[in-house]
């Protein structure tokens, strides 16, 4: 037992002396008069040892020191807990109550235009100005055009449906009826 205590000592040591040797091998190359100083401080050579990684910056100088390194590292104790919050919160609306998310943006929609409604209807008996909600209008010519390229594309698919099952066309026929047997198996 003591023979493995006393080999792990010279290894750890030379594992530091070849550490501290690349650290001022790096240090060398340096112009600043002061890094001879930062070498011989063993704080200096403890301080590179023992950063995760051997990365120059700490963690949050990594991250931009910003926002988001303040919610991920919870520096900012409030934003990091409301996001945590809202997370598990959506977490248990879509995973748990299988809430889908085209129900929950019309469940939105409607009470934000409730809320308009009331809004409006309140500002009356307030004296005050009416909210200026836009007009909005879609304009003929562009839905005309969408709906004549739709309406010749389907056309055109019915066509070729209509080739394939009189059997003017073999290719498409035996690459279609793989592809159809597959997709009824998968659903079956």
């Amino acid at each position: 037992m003591e023979e493995h205590a006393g080999g792990s000592a010279p290894a750890s040591e030379s594992i530091m002396e070849k550490i501290t040797e690349k650290l001022r091998l790096g240090h060398d190359s340096s112009s600043s008069s002061d890094s001879d100083n930062e070498e011989s401080s063993p704080s200096a050579v403890t301080a590179a040892v023992y950063r995760l990684f051997g990365r120059q910056k700490p963690v949050h100088k990594v991250f931009g020191g910003g926002k988001p390194a303040d919610v991920f590292l919870w520096r900012n104790k409030k934003i990091s807990a409301g996001v945590l919050g809202g997370a598990t919160a959506t977490w248990v609306l879509f995973e748990l109550l299988e809430y889908h998310l085209l129900t929950l943006v019309c469940h939105c929609l409607i009470v934000s235009l409730a809320v308009l409604f009331l809004y409006s209807n309140a500002i009356a008996f307030m004296h005050k100005t009416p909210p200026r909600i836009p007009e909005v209008y879609i304009p003929e010519d562009p839905v005309l055009q969408f709906a004549s390229a739709l309406r010749i594309e389907i056309n055109r698919a019915f066509a070729v449906l209509r080739d394939i099952a009189s059997g003017r066309d073999l290719k498409k026929f035996l690459a279609v009826c793989p592809s159809l047997s597959n997709g009824c198996h998968k659903s079956c």
